[in-house]
């Protein structure tokens, strides 16, 4: 047989189309930023000993951790390839998934221990006054104030992400976003703690912050699964790990329309917000075979954006695991376990 034929795109890897897109995502990671180190410096100025509050002020300092990954990752994973990472730096986006990733979990795991034990010793936290132009105030009203401005931005923000985050497939955008949510499901969840505490009711600022981490460690167990089965190359998913990302279905109906190949089966891995692999065909002749492999690697990575780098490769039979257009598993040896 003859040597297979490769392609990559040329190129940074987002279309013009979308451009803007991650231009937008850029500045909302900057703003993202600036405004949680304005809410860590208020929430610690209105703490006091509330374990709801606690919850509050741990999540946002550790919030800053995906926006700050997906701007790293982004200054590294678009520099060019070179004898050194001859594959580019693509995986960077991979990695800074995961800590944004066991950000959420670790986030989530700590603030339940943390507050059953608090719970469990039966820990009633005080809320003072405060005297104010000859008046008291209550303590809870300030910190009611800080956690409504903590919440609000971040529903505004998440929401904007989720929907840049399907757009760009950027699965570190997405894990921020999910992040928002929890900051701002969590001062919803202290403002009702310390509401609680008002009225009498100690345990409800424990039993809030319970509640909220039961949800953000379920987020943050499910993205590090998915992060970690993306280093490990499995099939793509989509940026919400929900599925299989369709693109793998997509090549495989297109290996069936060309005559001159009598079976293919597909292996593609992420690598950040795009996809490489390859193709695996068995020619039915080998006319011309250089010049149609070329082709058919152009005809590939026209068909989605993400395809970043496609290599094509002509076998005597498909003997390694592929994903194959009828479904079926070909092949003798395997490691792993073939993608369906």
């Amino acid at each position: 047989m003859n040597d297979g034929g490769g392609r990559r795109a040329q190129g940074f890897e987002l279309p013009e189309r979308l451009r803007p897109v991650h231009r937008k995502a850029l500045r909302l990671e900057w703003l993202t930023i600036a405004y949680l180190i304005s809410a860590v410096v208020l929430l610690a100025l209105t703490l006091g000993q509330s374990q709801a509050m606690k919850a509050a002020w741990i999540e946002d300092m550790l919030s800053l951790l995906p926006p700050t990954a997906f701007l790293i990752a982004n200054a590294i994973s678009s520099r060019a390839p070179g004898s050194k990472f001859p594959w580019g730096y693509h995986r960077a986006v991979s990695i800074a998934y995961v800590f944004a990733a066991l950000a959420l979990l670790v986030m989530g795991t700590y603030i339940f221990f943390d507050s059953a034990l608090t719970l469990v010793m039966a820990e009633r936290p005080p809320i003072g006054v405060l005297p104010l132009f000859g008046h008291e105030i209550w303590l809870g009203w300030l910190m009611i104030g800080a956690l409504f401005y903590s919440a609000v931005p971040a529903v505004f923000l998440g929401r904007a992400k989720l929907k840049l985050a399907d757009q760009l497939h950027d699965k570190v955008l997405y894990a921020d976003a999910k992040m928002n949510k929890a900051d701002w499901m969590t001062a919803t969840a202290a403002i009702v703690g310390v509401l609680g505490i008002g009225v009498g009711l100690w345990w409800a600022d424990a039993v809030a912050a319970i509640f909220i981490s039961l949800d953000i460690a379920h987020d943050g167990w499910k993205n590090t699964r998915a992060a970690v089965h993306d280093l490990m190359d499995a099939r793509p998913r989509r940026h919400d790990a929900r599925e299989f990302h369709p693109i793998v279905d997509r090549i495989n109906v297109e290996l069936t329309k060309f005559d001159w190949i009598e079976r293919g089966g597909v292996r593609l891995r992420e690598e950040g917000h795009v996809f490489t692999g390859e193709v695996l065909v068995v020619p039915a002749t080998e006319d011309d075979l250089v010049e149609r492999l070329a082709r058919l690697a152009d005809h590939l990575l026209s068909l989605e954006w993400k395809l970043y780098d496609i290599v094509v490769v002509p076998v005597e039979d498909l003997a390694i695991p592929t994903s194959r257009a009828d479904g079926a598993r070909e092949g003798t040896a395997s490691r792993a376990p073939a993608s369906r």
